[in-house]
């Protein structure tokens, strides 16, 4: 299959899976499209948003029709590393022998992983680096694809163990969810109060969303776009050369090189849903936000003004 047959097939997948999903997800279109995208990319995503906007729900109703495995992991004060990688047990002819722990699985959705302490955090952070693990001196590969969904509670700070700076790096999106619209939430009630089963159809296999993420990945991209990418995020970093006064006044510290690769891999996988062979500033623009919000870090100034994460990154379009 050529190229340009193969971006129309998978225009043509995206959309079926789009209305799938809606089945049972009501709403919430930019949260489920930045999610898809960060699949096809091959990415991670860190979901922020309050109790009860049905973040388990999205996860699982996506991966049903992604046709992929499925686990969580609820993440407390007291879960340690083995409890997600897995363990070595003696067995009846005093061998040890590996039980895999839930890490293994093709989607993964961590919640609430700001409640669990660094080292366990640290464990998930192998895993979504390298695609593999390592316990007890073995090294176990992951199958393929695999994809880590996060979930942080914004209001309750209490006891929690905010994510260092290296680990959010590692999330392609942060992908904040709202509450839903009055018309969504009417809906959301009718459909969640009543009898009706929804049945959600998997519409890939493994192989083609591997063979999709390869497909994004041979995208050509103009070197103009790779310039924008990179001059957008040179600009949120306070002492550059380039960088405008909204970034100098309200940022300490600005995004890295992966931020770039992120954006331009982003930028792909936006241009190929919407039928496009290469990606344009347009495209680049409409992922900024999601992969540049949680690798600014805000000073005193900001917090005060009450100036947010999206005010500044628009700035720099």
């Amino acid at each position: 299959m050529s190229d340009v047959a193969a971006i129309e097939k998978f225009v043509n997948q995206f959309k079926e899976l789009k209305s799938e999903i809606a089945k049972v997800i009501i709403g919430q279109d930019e949260v489920v499209t930045q999610i898809l995208i960060s699949i096809f990319s091959g990415g991670h995503s860190l979901l922020i948003g309050v109790p009860g906007l049905a973040k388990t729900l999205m996860v699982n109703t996506i991966s049903q029709a992604l046709g992929l495995d499925f686990k969580r992991i609820q993440f407390t004060p007291d879960l340690m590393p083995s409890d997600i990688l897995g363990s070595e047990i003696l067995d009846e002819d005093r061998q040890f022998k590996f039980i895999k722990g839930p890490i293994f699985s093709n989607i993964i959705l961590a919640d609430e992983i700001n409640r669990t302490p660094p080292k366990t955090q640290a464990a998930l952070l192998e895993a979504m680096q390298e695609r593999a693990v390592t316990v007890a001196g073995h090294h176990y590969k992951l199958d393929l694809p695999y994809f880590v969904l996060a979930t942080q509670n914004p209001i309750e700070q209490e006891g929690t163990y905010p994510l260092p700076e290296a680990q959010l790096d590692r999330f392609m999106f942060a992908i904040n969810l709202e509450y839903p619209t009055f018309q969504e939430e009417v809906e959301v009630v009718k459909a969640t109060t009543s009898n009706k089963k929804v049945e959600v159809k998997a519409l890939f296999s493994s192989k083609e969303i591997l063979g999709f993420q390869q497909l994004i990945r041979k995208i050509p991209v103009a070197d103009n776009v790779i310039e924008y990418a990179v001059a957008m995020v040179g600009k949120t970093r306070p002492n550059g050369n380039n960088t405008p006064e909204i970034v100098k006044n309200y940022i300490d510290w600005g995004a890295g090189p992966r931020a770039s690769q992120n954006l331009v891999l982003a930028a792909k996988t936006h241009a190929a849903i919407n039928g496009k062979f290469s990606p344009d500033i347009e495209d680049v623009q409409a992922v900024a936000i999601g992969i540049l919000r949680h690798r600014i870090i805000k000073n005193y100034k900001a917090e005060a003004e009450g100036i947010t994460e999206e005010q500044v990154i628009k700035a720099l379009f």
